[in-house]
């Protein structure tokens, strides 16, 4: 999704309260620091390569991440892509949006799920509030109804905030990926993903590293 150029709605200030504004709360999962933003592997992962994209200051959601912030988040997102295009399969980005959530902080889900495929979408377009284009949609939705929650496979889905749809989501699309990557059949809890994650935290830690290297070898070679 393109990047937006609204007028800032205004930087909020860190958290004492924000798991999320404490960097040595997250540092040991901490892949990649911008002067914004964190790249940190999910403490909890529900595969292999679950990242999230977190902005340094504390907003509620990306509905309310300043105008002036898209740019540097557009090139994380490609970064990411770059990435799991490399090491996994194409990247669904996924934000609760404050309806869900559970660390009061914004934070983009990155889960390499592939490409969806035709029933997938049609679930996606059913059940949409709207096909969004630019962040600038995303903080106008935000600003004038509130919650929402997002999917981004290729074409960006936001949805209002329903229990029944997010539900359907859930079951219609995470279930079976998640499923399918882990050979799981049943859904893990919190819990359990934390107690089952350490192997997936340094499979994805192992991988980052390989991609640096790789990028800095690229740039090297260029120059």
């Amino acid at each position: 999704m393109q990047n937006g150029s609204r007028v800032s709605l205004g930087t909020e200030s860190l958290s004492p309260d924000c798991v999320f504004c404490q960097r040595n709360a997250i540092a040991t999962n901490v892949l990649k620091e911008t002067p914004n933003f964190r790249l940190v592997i999910d403490h909890a992962p529900l595969v292999e390569g679950h990242i999230l994209i977190i902005p340094k200051s504390h907003y509620a959601c990306y509905g309310a991440v300043p105008a002036e912030l898209d740019t540097e988040l557009f090139a994380i997102k490609q970064e990411v892509q770059r990435f799991f295009q490399q090491y996994y399969i194409p990247p669904v980005f996924w934000e609760h949006g404050v309806f869900h959530q559970t660390v009061f902080h914004a934070h983009l889900h990155c889960f390499p799920f592939g490409v969806l495929d035709q029933k997938e979408h049609a679930l996606c377009q059913q059940l949409c509030a709207e096909i969004v284009h630019t962040q600038d949609a995303i903080r106008s939705w935000y600003a004038l109804q509130g919650h929402y929650f997002y999917l981004e496979p290729d074409k960006a889905f936001l949805f209002a905030p329903e229990n029944d749809a997010y539900m359907r989501i859930i079951q219609g699309i995470f279930w079976p990926k998640v499923s399918e990557l882990n050979d799981q059949r049943v859904w893990h809890s919190s819990y359990q993903r934390q107690k089952e994650g350490k192997v997936r935290i340094e499979a994805t830690f192992a991988k980052w590293r390989m991609f640096e290297q790789g990028a800095t070898y690229a740039n090297e070679a260029s120059a």
